[in-house]
């Protein structure tokens, strides 16, 4: 009896064990959805950061672009914010984010950028995610993928993005970077110097702007990059 009941202890703490085994791994998949992290969780200067999430709506049937452009405050940029803009202080300078049609300029205000056009379809409501991302040189993210584009600025260092697709490298002052949603990537940090870039993600309302991209696996293209 005594060893009838051990056994079936042992068996109880067994599939303990394994729940809570899967219960870990669920979390650690909903950990790794969150590629970014939300700017009030930040510890430190390194990682990526997320900076503002904006409700955009529907967009306007033409070429869609991201326009950025500096401000000295942040009063300065809010008095000429329109319905698609969003302020954020970042990197050192206070920023107008704007989701706009080619050639939207504001009335004041220094252009820095103007990124697209930008793959929409205008039957959906986009949301607009801008984050900071600081990684040293051979830091990288999980795979993962978007439900919308995404788009970089890099203002120091570059990054190796590798997808289905192949690789290409977004580094500051080099060509813009853009990839529509959908497709897995890698992301990785090359070069020698610390990445500092901003970061949009243009994606479904409806839909999480970042989720895990357990169904691939990267070649490692980007290996080759790193010095």
């Amino acid at each position: 009896m005594v060893q009838t009941i051990s056994k079936a202890s042992d068996r109880r703490v067994a599939l303990t064990g394994l729940v809570c085994l899967v219960t870990l791994l669920g979390l650690c998949n909903q950990a790794f959805a969150q590629i970014c992290r939300p700017v009030s969780e930040r510890a430190g200067e390194v990682g990526c950061w997320i900076m503002a999430d904006a409700e955009l709506g529907q967009l306007p049937r033409a070429p869609i672009f991201w326009h950025l452009d500096a401000y000295a405050t942040s009063a300065d940029a809010e008095a000429v914010k329109g319905p698609r803009g969003t302020v954020i202080e970042s990197l050192g300078r206070v920023w107008l984010f704007t989701i706009d049609v080619a050639g939207w300029r504001p009335p004041t205000g220094e252009r820095v950028a103007e990124i697209g056009p930008l793959p929409v379809l205008t039957d959906l409501k986009y949301s607009a995610q801008f984050m900071e991302a600081i990684f040293t040189p051979g830091m990288t993210a999980p795979a993962h993928r978007h439900s919308g584009s995404e788009a970089w600025y890099t203002l120091a260092g570059e990054t190796c993005l590798e997808t289905p697709d192949g690789a290409m490298i977004g580094r500051a002052g080099g060509a813009q970077v853009i990839v529509p949603g959908g497709p897995p990537m890698h992301l990785t940090a090359t070069g020698t110097e610390t990445r500092r870039a901003l970061v949009l993600i243009l994606h479904d309302s409806s839909k999480p702007a970042t989720t895990p991209a357990n169904d691939w696996t990267p070649r490692g293209l980007c290996k080759k990059q790193i010095k």
